[in-house]
Formats: C-alpha cells, structure tokens, sequence
C-alpha cells in the first residue's frame, strides 16, 4: 500500500507545528515515513506529553508519608496501612464524548478501570464529573442522555459500584462537555506493578482484544480545537466491551500472581506507541516491535493504523521469558489473545518492523520524556469587580428557584441508572456528601468526592484552585474520613492563549497552596486542555477527586437527622455572595469575587468536626447555596422539617467557606459548644429540625412540596 506524502497539510493535519516538524527533522536527519509521523504527532500531542502544563504540573505537592506511588504512573498509589493500598486516578473523556456520547463515556470509564488494575488493584469504586451546556441547548438532552447511558452501560456490566460525582449545566460548555472518570482500587502495598521496563532482550508481550480500526488518531483530536468538522472526526472513538475488560482484569490480576510480570502498561491513549515508548523510555531501555504479531480484528491493517489504534481492553507487558507457557495459560483460560509482538534491546531505538519491512526507526527517549515542553505566555486573571448590590428576597422563593434548577436539584435520575452497590461493600448511596465504601474483610471505609466551581475558578483561579481542594477536603471530613489524598482533572481551553493559560497557572497556584496545607497531595491526575469549539472555551474546570480513610465503620458520621435536633453552623459567616448559586440562578448573574478560602480555618473547623465526630449526628458542608440549601438537603434526606432563625439573604445563601452544617441533640450541641470554645471554632445555632415544613423566618412551605420540586427537575430537564 502507498504511503501518503509528507506534505505541510497533512502535518498540519497531525497536530504538529511547523516548529516542531522541524524539532522532528532535527531529531532523525531526513524525513519521516507516515508511520513515524504518525508515532512523533502520537506522543508529541498535548494529551500525551503535557508540553503546555509540565513546566506547572512539578509545582504540585505530591509526597507525603501516605504516599507510595505519586504522579508518573497509571495511577497514584497510597497507604491505608494494614499492608493495604488504594490506588486511584482521574482522568478525561471530553472530546470523544461530545463527538459520540454513548462510546465516549463507557471507554473513558474503561480506560480509568485499565489505569487502576493495571497497577495490581481490584477495583471498588467509581465516580464521574460531568459538565454539559445549558439545558434547552439542542444538543444538550442527546449529550446527558448518551453519557450516562455510557458510563452505566460498561461500569454496570463490568461490575463496579459507582459511589459518587457531580454534573452542571452551564452555556460554556454548549460546545464542549466535559466528562472525568474516576475509580479506585485496593491492593497489597507490597505487590504494586509499575510500568518501567528492565532487563536486554525480555519478551514484549501483547494482551487482551485484538486491534481494530477504532480510535486511530484520538489521542491528537483530543488535544485540538473543535469547528464545524466535528462530526469527521467520529471514526477516532474508541468502542468499548465491559465484559472483555471484566475478563481482562480477572486474568491480569492473576497473572500477576504467576510472577511472570517484569512490568506492565495500559494500552490507553496513543495505543501500541505510547504504552511501548513508555515502557521502554522509564526502564532506559528501546523497543523492537514486530507489526505482523499483532492480534488483528480488521484486515490488512497498515503499520500506521496498528501504532495508533485506541481499540479498547488491550495491555502490553514485558514478560519473564522463563514463566511464558504458565503467562499464556491464564490468558488462553479467559479467552484472551496472548502474543509476543517484539522485545526490549539495549540501544535508545524504537524500532517498527511489518513484514520484515522497517517502518519506523527512531530514537526512542525523543518520544517521550524529551518531548518539546512550553513556557507558555500567561496573563493573571483581573481581579474581578465589586460585587452589585443584591436584593433582599424571600428565602422560600429563593430555595426554591435553586431546588428547580438542574444544576441543584436531585440527581437521582443519574445515579439511579448507575449499580451503586454491586460488591456489596457501598456504606452510603450516592445523593449527599462523599460516597463511601468498606474496605472488604476490615473494619476500615474509604470515602471518595468529586469537587469543583468553576464559576469561582473563572472570577478567581488562585481562589477558585484552593477552593476545590477545600471543599473536597469538607465533603471528606463531614462523613467522619481522615483525608489522605487527591487527583486532579484540569479542564480548560486553548492554552496558547495568554488568558487561558493564565486561568491555569492560577488554579494550579491554588491547588497547590491548598493540597499542601491539608496534607492532601497530588499523587496522579491529567491534563485536559483545547476545550473550545469555535474560539469559545468552557470555564476553567480543575476537577479535584479526593481520597479519604475511616479506621472504622464505625467512626462514620451518619445521616440521623431526628425531629428535635438542633441546626447548628461550624465555621464563620459573612455573608459572601459573588459567583454565588443564588446570584446565578436567581438574578442571572455572575459578578463579583469568588468566596476566599482560609486554609488554617479549613484545616481547624475539618480537625474539630473529626474529633468531636461521635456528638454528631449528622453532618454536611456548606457550598453553593449556603445554608439554605443544605438545611433542605438534610431535611429532605431525613423527612424531617427545619425551621431556621435568620432570614436574610446573605445569612442563607451566602457562600462562605470553611463551613459546615451539624445536627445533633441538645445535649451534644452544648458539648460541642463547649468545646468550640476551646479550641475558637466558631459554631451558632441556626435552627431546629422539626415537623413537616421549612421555614425561614415567615415564609413556610411544606417539605414535600419542595422535596417534589428537588426529586423531578433534574428529570423534566434533560430526560
């Protein structure tokens, strides 16, 4: 078959800049054939070689005593002592999402399964963070619809409980969803594998589905702009089996029990190329491939199309020759392909041969850990303007708008799509607060959250960053979990401009500041960045996914809210409602400062609430919607009423941080009193939860009234 010639347009065409096609050229001495053009556009694309955020990215804390794989790997590992590990990441699916809804979501839910056992952990839990454009968008309902069918569709079949996430609805993202995956996983800290690969002349073996013609070339769409070719671009989806990805886990897992395993990779973004060139380029080694090994589902694939296919539920390992024949077995058993495609060689070469005919011939180490990296031009994000004054309302006409708005009402027609409690070790359903789930055969429970505004993140990044970080610290805190660690998922537009890539130096300026001052470290995450269509970006959404450890079950903070508890607010009060939920849906606006974070309060007011946990009954941090909404929230989960004291619009909707709402008896808020005292916890009584109704101040509705408005609305708009 005839080789397309390297012509400007057809570099172009791989996401490569003139500059760079000359770095390449530099590099090899001649001209690429279009196998290697299509291995250095591969790796040298932002979603595979962070060149615009790698400068940025080593500015995060990412160690700590808990911590024993950080960033670098499939994903981070961590210690919940007990020779135990979790080990979790987060990661995007924005761009195929958008292009196909349904394969979309379930790959990106595949892919982060693959990053989790890959390193030796069994999955026990999965969450999503989804943002989609405004609900009356034409485009909107088929988006909501096709992602969470995706994501239900193979984390259901594949058999993982789906614990917890977030979604929004915003006009930014009419042109662009978001979609982030996480899960987390459990494994013995001892028995970790990693990806780098050791020792000359180790059999390089490939494992799983055979390589199809999906996904060719989508780890370069997802590091481009959108415009009006978007829909030529749906061939670079990749398509997904949960059940062939169950069967690979199951013989991954075993046989790594074998001992043969020198070290092993997902075939992720990038495929074949970027899971050799890794391997090979963390163990110092080169790579020979040979093409016509390759287990294939299509015929008469080219050189090209096998290095770059993302066809799913593929691994590549690099194997002890000695364990081959019991290797094969395990993976024979499960009706898996098994095959050895090429092996590691002492010289700096990655070597593609189909045939016995070379079709690439590179320096391996220049595909990867020296790829080109940018000091992009930023420009600091202006402080934003003093926020218009707000108008007084009536505070049940103000719940009530936001109980009516997708963006706060129930999500139950997302998660109820979802298996929540397949493995049966799930200790709290999704719906309020952090999803938990018990660590198998232990008395200890690990807590998991998803958290960002990105309104905040856009008036104020540094703010914004910190924010995100302390508000999943909270959410962590309010079950009664110690918080250990955290991934990140950085959604943001075009990074070549100045604006843009000030939004991001910013956020990750906040980010650090509050990961290191709530000894939550950065331990794995990615970079999503191009999320334009048209020149228009989405807000700057740096989706922070957290970690937390219960020693046990139970010191859970339940959700026991009885009539007769009082309502009782730990942390300071002012009243801040710039970039607030009640200015965006209320008034349709989105003005003034995001809300400022002080990470000492934050730290104090979480260390407080852990130690005082068992005067608790039930416990919930303050974000958007202040008081008022998460009074209801409380409420509405319990089918109690409340009856708060202060009526003003700034006491209930303001959006102060370092807050939490606190039930608990009368004699527990007295003790508790007390012992905010002490430490000088601010803490206020608010309120009793009682009878049948909300009511703040004069204005009273019943509670199943509005629990109809919040349990329907998140349906009626996108179902």
């Amino acid at each position: 078959m005839q080789e397309p010639a390297i012509t400007p347009d057809l570099i172009a065409a791989h996401g490569l800049k003139p500059d760079e096609y000359d770095m390449i050229l530099g590099i090899i001495g001649r001209e690429p054939t279009f196998t290697e053009l299509g291995i250095f556009s591969a790796m040298w694309n932002e979603h595979c070689s962070y060149k615009s955020s790698k400068k940025w990215l080593r500015t995060l804390p990412t160690s700590g005593p808990q911590v024993i794989c950080g960033p670098g790997e499939n994903a981070g590992v961590v210690d919940i002592g007990d020779g135990q590990a979790v080990v979790f990441k987060m990661e995007s699916h924005n761009h195929p999402s958008y292009i196909e809804p349904y394969q979309g979501a379930a790959t990106g839910v595949g892919g982060i399964l693959r990053d989790v056992f890959t390193m030796g952990a069994r999955p026990i839990a999965s969450m999503n963070a989804l943002s989609f454009g405004e609900p009356g968008h034409h485009k909107t309902r088929q988006l909501v619809n096709g992602v969470v069918e995706g994501i239900g569709g193979y984390g259901n079949c594949f058999g993982v409980p789906c614990v917890g996430g977030e979604v929004r609805f915003h006009p930014a993202y009419n042109g662009n969803c978001l979609v982030n995956a996480f899960a987390a996983g459990l494994a013995d800290s001892d028995k970790i594998f990693y990806s780098a690969a050791s020792g000359v002349g180790m059999p390089v073996v490939y494992l799983g589905a055979k390589t199809g013609r999906d996904g060719v070339g989508g780890a370069t769409m997802a590091s481009a702009e959108f415009d009006d070719t978007i829909e030529e671009k749906r061939p670079t989806v990749q398509v997904g089996d949960p059940f062939t990805e169950k069967r690979l886990m199951e013989a991954t897992l075993e046989l790594m029990q074998t001992g043969a395993v020198i070290s092993i990779q997902d075939m992720g973004a990038a495929g074949l190329t970027c899971s050799a060139v890794e391997m090979g380029d963390k163990g110092g080694l080169g790579v020979r491939l040979d093409l016509e090994n390759v287990p294939q589902r299509e015929e008469d694939m080219t050189a090209y199309e096998m290095m770059l296919s993302e066809s799913q539920e593929r691994m590549l390992m690099v194997l002890k020759p000695e364990l081959e024949v019991e290797a094969r077995a395990v993976f024979e058993k499960w009706d898996l392909d098994f095959a050895i495609v090429g092996e590691t060689i002492a010289e700096d070469r990655f070597l593609i041969l189909h045939n016995g005919e070379v079709k690439a011939d590179l320096v391996l180490s220049k595909l990867s850990s020296t790829a080109p990296e940018y000091d992009r031009p930023w420009e600091p994000t202006p402080e934003a303007e003093e926020l218009a004054e707000v108008p007084q309302i009536d505070p049940i006409d103000g719940l009530r708008a936001l109980l009516a708005s997708p963006n706060y009402a129930g999500k139950q027609w997302v998660y109820e799509q979802y298996d929540t409690m397949v493995m049966a070790d799930t200790a709290r359903t999704p719906g309020l607060g952090a999803g938990m789930v018990r660590v198998h055969g232990t008395d200890k429970a690990l807590a998991f959250t998803s958290d960002v505004t990105p309104r905040y993140v856009r008036a104020n990044p540094v703010e914004g960053g910190k924010q995100a970080v302390a508000e999943a610290y909270r959410n962590l805190t309010a079950v009664g979990a110690n918080p250990l660690a955290t991934t990140d998922n950085l959604n943001f537009g075009n990074p070549e401009k100045p604006e843009i890539m000030g939004q991001f130096v910013g956020a990750i300026q906040g980010i650090g500041e509050a990961v290191a001052a709530l000894d939550m470290p950065i331990v794995s995450g990615n970079v999503s960045l191009y999320n334009e269509t048209d020149g228009q970006g989405i807000l700057p959404t740096p989706t922070i996914g957290a970690v937390g450890l219960l020693n046990h079950t139970d010191d859970i903070i339940g959700n026991e809210v009885r009539e007769g508890h009082v309502a009782l607010v730990i942390g300071e009060t002012n009243g801040h409602l710039g970039q607030s939920a009640l200015l965006a849906e209320v008034f349709n606006r989105e003005d003034g400062d995001a809300p400022h974070v002080d990470l000492d309060a934050e730290k104090r007011n979480g260390e407080f609430i852990r130690a005082n946990r068992e005067m608790i009954k039930a416990c919930t941090d303050l974000g958007d919607g202040g008081l008022a909404l998460a009074a209801f929230e409380l409420a509405e989960s319990a089918g109690v009423g409340v009856h708060l004291d202060e009526a003003t619009t700034e006491f209930l909707f303001g959006e102060d941080q370092a807050r939490y709402l606190v039930a608990c008896n009368f004699d527990q808020a007295e003790a508790l009193m007390i012992a905010a005292g002490q430490v000088g916890v601010p803490l206020v009584s608010v309120g009793r939860f009682t009878g049948d109704s909300i009511r703040v101040g004069n204005s009273e509705a019943a509670l199943e009234d509005l629990a109809t408005t919040f349990r329907t609305s998140f349906a009626e708009a996108v179902a």
